[in-house]
């Protein structure tokens, strides 16, 4: 039995900030008596499979989850597909939690996770109503819980989003650490700066060389202590324009190494270079979002999770983009002109997948190889 089932139920509600009201039954955290009201940004993810994934994703700081998806929790959790720590999100909104799982890798339930874990939801929601409410509205606040419409109102209103709040210090490791190459005979060296860098990208640069990972406030001369042959600029939530530090730190990385970004590194990229970013209506938020290759031609389809993105007419010919979201245009990679230095918006380390992008690790590789060979010409 799962822990829907052996903690009762709850009945609650969800009300967005403009009023508009949903009623459901609370699961994970939120059926605890002592609950407090889970407020945050409302978004919309699309994926079929890898909720797992999506909830201990970092860069859902600040933000309540809705999957589109109308089935979720029917394979159930395991240890091995956390992507972070712990979780960060404010919650999640489903149609049906699966009330028994079915899949051999499965340890636990997703309802367990998301009490052991501090993860409040609420099932039972037209999320097809409240999908199309964000589409045509933008991503806005919420709060759900057993408190009465009005309460949750007001906590919705009081909710201030992700717009001008720095999310990358809440989520980003405070104590720097490494992990080891996959092939012990590597002497690559990569340092990753942590903005919320998920748990597969980790292992996805272990396959190039070691990776040390520090925190995203680290400076540019301790990025460099390190000796790294590549940089690479992790996920993470939020508004890049919050972070400065990092922004400060990327600008004095460039030219110095192979520099290598993803979601918010990309944003934070851009930044650097002095391209503006914007908030997206609602994000892209899914595991199916086509991706145009403007260097090969070649649409790709990929895992995406930001609410922010570069203006690609702010470049002003510091940088090149080399990749365009089909869906609406969006700016979905750069290349830094003149310099060893690109990005994406994407994720080419997609866990559960797709993994059409995931030859970007080669590249970098390639890029890293390039670099120190002419190093050691000098």
């Amino acid at each position: 039995m799962n822990a829907m089932t052996t903690r009762g139920i709850r009945e609650g509600a969800l009300v967005l900030s403009d009023g508009s009201v949903f009623e459901g039954e609370l699961i994970g955290a939120a059926i605890s008596a002592a609950a407090p009201i889970a407020a945050g940004e409302v978004v919309f993810n699309t994926v079929l499979s890898g909720y797992q994934e999506v909830i201990t994703d970092p860069s859902y700081a600040g933000q309540i989850i809705t999957f589109t998806y109308p089935h979720i929790g029917n394979y159930g959790i395991n240890a091995t597909d956390f992507e972070s720590v712990g979780t960060f999100c404010r919650g999640i909104v489903v149609r049906d939690l699966a009330r028994r799982h079915s899949n051999f890798r499965a340890q636990s339930d997703l309802g367990s996770m998301l009490f052991q874990q501090g993860v409040p939801g609420i099932a039972g929601i037209d999320t097809r109503r409240l999908t199309r409410i964000v589409r045509d509205t933008g991503a806005l606040p919420g709060a759900f819980g057993s408190a009465s419409e009005s309460e949750l109102l007001a906590a919705a209103r009081a909710e201030p989003g992700t717009d001008g709040v720095d999310l990358v210090r809440t989520v980003s490791t405070q104590v720097p650490y490494v992990i080891p190459a996959a092939d012990p005979n590597s002497r690559t060296n990569i340092v990753a700066m942590d903005f919320g860098m998920k748990s597969n990208i980790g292992r996805s640069l272990a396959r190039l060389g070691r990776v040390h990972v520090v925190p995203a406030a680290t400076t540019a001369a301790d990025v460099l202590a390190h000796s790294p042959d590549g940089v690479f600029l992790s996920n993470g939530p939020g508004d890049p324009s919050m972070s400065p530090y990092a922004i400060e730190a990327i600008r004095g990385l460039i030219g110095q190494a192979p520099i290598f970004g993803i979601c918010l590194g990309h944003q934070l990229l851009g930044n650097a270079i002095g391209a503006s970013t914007v908030k997206l209506p609602f994000g892209h938020h899914g595991g199916n979002h086509p991706v145009k290759n403007l260097l090969t031609e070649r649409v790709e389809i990929t895992s995406q999770n930001h609410n922010f993105a570069v203006d690609p007419d702010s470049l002003s010919g510091r940088a090149e983009m080399t990749h365009v979201n089909l869906n609406d245009g969006v700016c979905e990679g750069l290349q830094v002109n003149g310099e060893q230095a690109f990005s994406v918006q994407h994720h080419p380390e997609a866990n559960p997948g797709p993994h059409d992008s995931n030859y970007l690790f080669g590249q970098f590789a390639t890029m890293i190889e390039k670099a120190t060979a002419k190093k050691m010409s000098i």
